[in-house]
């Protein structure tokens, strides 16, 4: 479990290495997007067979930080959205 946490803080902070522009997002945030891209990379690599959902595979991993990236585009367009319409 601490692993699993542990592995969601590395790719929700390489996820943010790699999306250009300044996020506003905090150490929690992080945590959440990097997990749920962990869970996605994961899911998408049990599908090629390369190994179960939390085995540590190259793949899963590749695929996890790419879908933490993916996540933080979303994350950062609803943040965007609810800012506007509260400035309004």
């Amino acid at each position: 479990m601490i692993g699993f946490i542990i592995a969601g803080l590395i790719i929700g902070a390489l996820a943010r290495l790699i999306k250009p522009g300044k996020q506003n997002l905090g150490l929690l945030a992080t945590l959440l997007l990097g997990l749920a891209g962990s869970v996605i990379g994961g899911l998408i690599a049990s599908f090629f067979h390369t190994g179960g959902i939390f085995e540590l595979n190259i793949l899963g991993f590749i695929l996890a930080v790419i879908a933490a990236v993916l996540l933080i585009g979303v994350a950062e367009s609803l943040s965007g959205r609810r800012n506007r319409s509260v400035r309004r």
